[in-house]
């Protein structure tokens, strides 16, 4: 059978699904993926060329269908950016990634359309910030902890968010101490092969900082000077998309007014009727 589903069920009762709707015919792994800030799930299916999206209510039927993305070339694979990366300012409250048959990433913003520009919390609730609620030892040790949330009102005032790096637990390798091996290639007396390592990949340093200031090349002037054409031209078209609004409706009010006047207008056989009537009456 290669027909696709999709089902809601509670986490207490796995065994009987809230709901369950076929979805199409297809041999594709379907990628589900949610967003619990918004409560919207997206599936995305391996060789589909739509990502389908839904919310989820607790009220009847549960799952309400929203849209479908559709776009031209199929998928090999997707992800989606946690909502630390969106940028809160247009109202994005998704993004993705897709894997296209070229090799290509093609990424894919969702935005829900607002002519405020206040910040929008019903679109940014306190989301998971990248501060873990537990460390992988506390993890292995059985500790169960519950996400650190953070606000992204600050991201919209400022534009960008910092992303703090944090250490790998992998680089907490335990120390083994190795004599000499050879006379080449192998770590000295009292040196350890981890030192070795380290040594080896241990990045070069940084080049000392210039004095000279730099002067901007031909491409960063050649660009600002096709944003500065690509605004103008924005500008022209909302200018006239509003002289054509503009023209629509007076040609409505002029095909409205033509209208009345036809139908108030007396016939040409009254009036030819009326005509014959007075000049019987004259020769009378």
């Amino acid at each position: 059978m290669s027909e696709r589903q999709y089902s809601l069920r509670a986490p207490d009762h796995l065994e009987e699904p809230i709901v369950m709707v076929e979805l199409d015919s297809s041999n594709g792994v379907m990628f589900p993926l949610y967003d619990a800030d918004t409560n919207m799930i997206y599936l995305c299916g391996k060789g589909d060329s739509v990502i389908r999206y839904f919310e989820v209510t607790a009220e009847p039927p549960f799952v309400h269908y929203i849209n479908t993305f559709q776009t031209p070339d199929p998928q090999r694979g997707i992800c989606m950016m946690p909502k630390r990366g969106c940028t809160v300012k247009e109202c994005e409250i998704t993004r993705f990634y897709r894997l296209n048959n070229a090799g290509f990433c093609q990424v894919v913003m969702m935005t829900v359309p607002r002519k405020s520009e206040l910040f929008q919390e019903d679109l940014y609730p306190d989301t998971p910030g990248e501060e873990p609620g537990a460390t992988a030892e506390e993890w292995m040790e059985g500790k169960d902890a519950v996400p650190i949330l953070v606000s992204l009102k600050n991201t919209s005032q400022k534009g960008e968010s910092k992303i703090k790096k944090t250490t790998n637990i992998l680089d907490k390798r335990p120390h083994k101490s190795l004599t000499k091996v050879s006379s080449s290639g192998g770590p000295e007396e009292g040196e350890s092969m981890d030192d070795r390592e380290d040594n080896i990949l241990a990045p070069p340093p940084p080049p000392p900082p210039s004095t000279h200031h730099h002067q901007p090349t031909e491409s960063n002037n050649s660009l600002k000077v096709m944003e500065d054409e690509i605004r103008k031209l924005k500008a022209i078209i909302v200018k006239h998309e509003k002289r054509i609004r503009t023209l629509e409706g007076k040609l409505e009010l002029d095909q409205a007014a033509t209208l009345f006047s036809n139908n108030n207008k007396p016939s040409e056989s009254g009036a030819e009727v009326k005509a014959v009537e007075a000049l019987a009456e004259d020769e009378v």
